[in-house]
């Protein structure tokens, strides 16, 4: 299982956008089959960064899940929404294998 967390640096005077996009995230993900754990908003420190985080179970997986989104109405709807609105700045994805569970357990 791979862990998939896409940090955002957002324009913090589009905030309200940033959490409209996340709600429709909220419903695409999952339907396109990623275990969407959920969407972070700014607020405390960074009024910027902005986090979305979810489960796949592979690259392969991943690739397509990516392809469903791309083809999904939301999902289309939703990248649209975003170059239209302009609230992303920057967009950065990282991919994590769990190491430990709390307390050291074994998984």
């Amino acid at each position: 299982m791979l862990t998939c967390i896409i940090r955002y640096h957002i324009n913090p005077t589009k905030k309200a956008q940033f959490n409209q996009y996340a709600r429709n995230w909220g419903t695409a993900i999952p339907r396109c089959g990623a275990d969407l754990i959920g969407y972070y908003a700014p607020h405390e420190g960074s009024s910027t960064l902005a986090y979305g985080i979810y489960n796949i179970p592979s690259l392969a997986a991943y690739e397509q899940y990516r392809e469903r989104l791309a083809a999904d109405p939301l999902g289309r709807e939703n990248y649209a929404f975003a170059q239209s609105e302009k609230f992303l700045l920057r967009e950065d994805r990282t991919f994590l294998t769990l190491a430990s569970t709390p307390h050291g357990d074994s998984t």
